[in-house]
Formats: structure tokens, sequence, C-alpha cells
């Protein structure tokens, strides 16, 4: 059985996720976006205390909320960091996004370890996690999927009642949509959306009630 933990962290309220088998303990974390000690503490104090095995550092995108410690997670872990190289101008760019935001943090740019496309598959435990490619937010979006404990992480892509923003770097409004209709919504109407901020969702509410859809 696959656990999905959420932790929310930094000045953005972002959604990380640390996704675990419970016989294997093996794990994978979805978007280290941990800017505080006191956040990557938490995170270590978890980890250390289920006893995991992490395997990926997964992200969604390379926006700075979203990955602000996941070279550091990786170096605790010894797991690779892996996103899509569409957004690897994002990454290098990392100390440029901290200054647009006036953040106090210090970084340095991101380089992934591995490129994830869509149809990638990644084993966790007795499941696969599907590797959707879904740009928009981002020229590199992935969203990942686990059919069997019917879940989505889709980074921001979809939220609660709404849709990612648009209007920064490689952002496009139709093309997200479109990404949504193609990749998203055509998956059972029983998945839960864990997004990458904000509360979940599901397939079927956002088919009904999303005013962007």
């Amino acid at each position: 059985m696959i656990n999905a933990t959420l932790m929310t962290v930094n000045p953005f309220g972002e959604n990380m996720y640390i996704l675990w088998d419970e016989t294997t303990r093996e794990a994978v974390i979805v978007d280290p976006g941990m800017m505080r000690d006191a956040e990557r503490e938490m995170v270590t104090k978890f980890i250390e205390g289920q006893e995991l095995n992490v395997t990926h550092v997964l992200l969604t995108h390379l926006h700075i909320d979203h990955i602000a410690s996941a070279r550091w997670m990786a170096n605790q872990t010894g797991a690779d960091v892996c996103g899509s190289a569409l957004d690897a101008q994002l990454g290098r760019e990392l100390p440029e996004q901290v200054a647009q935001f006036q953040l106090k943090i210090e970084s340095d740019p991101l380089i992934i370890d591995c490129n994830l496309a869509d149809g990638d598959t990644i084993p966790l435990g007795d499941e696969v996690i599907n590797v959707l490619h879904v740009p928009g937010h981002s020229p590199g979006g992935l969203a990942f999927y686990l059919p069997q404990s019917a879940l989505l992480i889709s980074g921001d892509t979809i939220f609660n009642g709404s849709v990612g923003r648009t209007d920064l770097w490689g952002g496009d409004m139709a093309q997200l949509i479109n990404s949504i209709r193609e990749k998203i919504l055509p998956l059972p109407d029983e998945t839960v959306i864990a997004s990458g901020h904000g509360p979940t969702t599901t397939i079927a509410d956002e088919k009904r009630f999303n005013p962007f859809l």
C-alpha cells in the first residue's frame, strides 16, 4: 500500500509529498520546496522515523517554491533529482528566481540528474508511478499518476476549482487547458488530485465545478 504524506512548506504554501510503500519502505519525494532549516528538519525526522529509503526526488516543474531543497534532499538521501529537461532554463536560473521573488535564501542553479518524459514509469513498491507531460504552467510541467492508488500529483497544473498561472516564463494558457483536457480529465472520476497548493479535489469534481474547464 502506498501512503501519501503531505507537508506544506515555505512562504508560498507549497505542498510537498512523500509517497512511500508500507511494506518495502521505498519512498519518493515530490517537490521538496523547503526554505527553512526547521522545514528540512521536519522532513528529515519523518524519513528517519519511518525508516524510508528515498529513491527519487521528483519535480513537477522547476519553479523555486517547488525545488528550493531539491539538491539538498538528494544529497541527504542519495536519491536522483528527476524532472523535465524542458524546464532546464528555470533550473539554471534558480538564483534569478530567488531575486525575482525577493527571497532571503541562498540557491545555486539546479541541474537535474535524470530527465522524465511523458510515458515514463517509476517503480514504487508494488506500484508504478506514471509520468504525464502537462505543459502550460511551465514548458516541462509534469504530473505523477498512481493508478492503483487512484492518486494524481498534479503540481501547479490544476487546483481545487482553479488552474495554474501562466504569466511566468514559458507559461501558456491554451496549452495548459489542453494538457488538462487531454491528460488529466480522462483519468477515472474517483482519482484524487493532490496539487501543488491548496486542498485536494477529484477528477469528478473538477469536471463538474472548475470554472476554467
